[in-house]
């Protein structure tokens, strides 16, 4: 029997949109080269592959071109296939040990729940090829580890983008993620979108880590500790935020089961 691979729909009940996601769950670890190439073939935005250890299991997650440290929607599916596939009791929590540390899933009815490490921003001085880039007025521009966060003047302005890929590409920082409240009469608090073409995917449909930034800068900004927001890809998703301080961020989505398929490793 070949390796056993899930795709998965995160930040979602839908299928078919969300963001994708391929789940590995092997039996013993692979080497870097093999699992690059796997996620080269899934050619999704990011390959997420487990092995278990000790109180949990080790998870790394590759776009179809390099290695990435955080990815949540990854995450989110990875935690959705364990307790799916009875990796995991229902009622286990899910420990993941990662490049960024121990990150730790709970269901919550429906929803999964993710305990993410903060990413916090300051506000830069943005290369003029920025804004030509992304095609649209911007309000300030922000710094963190993930790349820029780009603050616009309207929900209307985050959804019409259309960024020039290749000139984001080149510049110093090319992940972005654009970001607005959202109209009064939303149920959203804010909506944002994120694009990085300098690992292989131009826009990204729904990203947990592009929330952990997100989640400082608006609890800042709307003076409270819980959002629903909603990242506006053609795609779409949901993201549950809670937020109160101090270095963790709480995100919560849904995920379901797209296809279930076996790998020919032979």
């Amino acid at each position: 029997m070949g390796q056993i691979i899930i795709q998965v729909d995160a930040f979602t009940n839908t299928r078919f949109a969300g963001n994708p996601a391929a789940v590995c769950v092997l039996p013993t670890p692979q080497d870097d080269r093999w699992m690059q190439k796997v996620a080269q073939e899934m050619n999704l935005s990011e390959t997420a592959f487990l092995v278990r250890q000790d109180d949990g299991f080790n998870l790394r997650w590759f776009t179809p071109e390099v290695e990435v440290p955080l990815c949540g929607h990854a995450t989110l599916a990875s935690a959705h296939v364990l307790w799916s596939e009875a990796h995991l009791l229902p009622d286990e929590v899910a420990r993941f040990y990662t490049k960024s540390g121990l990150l730790v899933a709970k269901r919550q009815g429906q929803w999964i729940e993710l305990d993410f490490p903060v990413n916090r921003s300051q506000e830069v001085v943005a290369p003029p090829e920025l804004g030509e880039a992304l095609g649209v007025p911007y309000k300030a521009v922000f710094q963190n580890s993930l790349g820029y966060l780009v603050k616009v003047e309207s929900e209307e302005l985050v959804r019409q983008i259309q960024p020039n890929f290749q000139q984001l590409k080149n510049l110093p920082v090319s992940k972005v993620i654009v970001t607005s409240v959202t109209d009064s009469d939303s149920k959203y608090d804010f909506v944002s979108r994120f694009f990085a073409p300098g690992v292989g995917i131009n826009e990204d449909p729904v990203t947990g880590s592009a929330h952990c930034c997100l989640a400082p800068y608006w609890r800042d900004r709307l003076g409270k500790d819980e959002f629903l927001a909603y990242q506006a890809s053609n795609r779409g998703g949901v993201v549950k935020v809670r937020y109160k301080g101090g270095d963790r961020v709480f995100l919560a989505g849904q995920a379901v089961t797209v296809l279930r398929g076996e790998l020919i490793t032979a």
